[in-house]
């Protein structure tokens, strides 16, 4: 293969890997089909068997995308910012998602559990728990600091936030509401910080 063609079979790739995921993120893991990306990138359905041989691993790999974008972008959060400045920059990342009109991704396929393929499944309670154990630690710097208030143990608080996050999300997507989710949102941080 030349490196022309192996360049385009890598973007190509990359423009379904970004079509399945604003698909997930708007309608949902099952509401989507192979015919649905292929009608869009104007691509056969055998060109996407050839970079993803199932709907499953196609699943997988946006999931992982998606995934190390997040922690990323947590990573990018500086640690010796003051944990109430954190935890905005925390609820920023879930704002941004629902200004581009969708969901975050391990949300609305929490809402599908039941129905995804089993590694799906581990991968999105992963999220969750990385998730959570990253909250917990903001939360122990911010107590310590005395700029978050301890009204339960931090692991309680830490899902507590990203419940309410996803759940803010949801309902404000619903009615094309953004600044309900914002009123919500800073309710929250509100609640957890001294």
């Amino acid at each position: 293969m030349t490196l022309e063609a192996s360049l385009v079979t890598a973007g190509t790739a990359s423009q379904i890997l970004d079509v399945a995921e604003r698909l997930v993120q708007t309608r949902g893991y099952n509401a989507f089909s192979y015919a649905d990306i292929a009608a869009e990138l104007e691509i056969t359905k055998a060109a996407l068997h050839y970079h993803f041989r199932s709907k499953a691993v196609l699943g997988d790999v946006v999931l992982e995308r998606y995934t190390r974008r997040f922690f990323e972008a947590l990573a990018n959060i500086p640690s010796w910012d003051p944990a109430p400045a954190r935890l905005a920059r925390y609820v920023d990342l879930y704002r941004a998602v629902l200004r581009a009109d969708r969901l975050c991704l391990c949300g609305i396929l929490a809402a599908e559990y039941q129905t995804l393929p089993t590694p799906m499944r581990e991968a999105v309670l992963e999220f969750f728990d990385r998730n959570e154990a990253w909250l917990e630690e903001v939360l122990r710097d911010g107590i310590a600091a005395g700029s978050v208030r301890a009204n339960e143990p931090v692991h309680d608080s830490a899902r507590l936030l990203i419940s309410g996050l996803e759940g803010a999300m949801m309902l404000a997507r619903a009615r094309g509401d953004i600044d309900r989710f914002d009123r919500s949102a800073e309710r929250m941080l509100a609640d957890l910080t001294a």
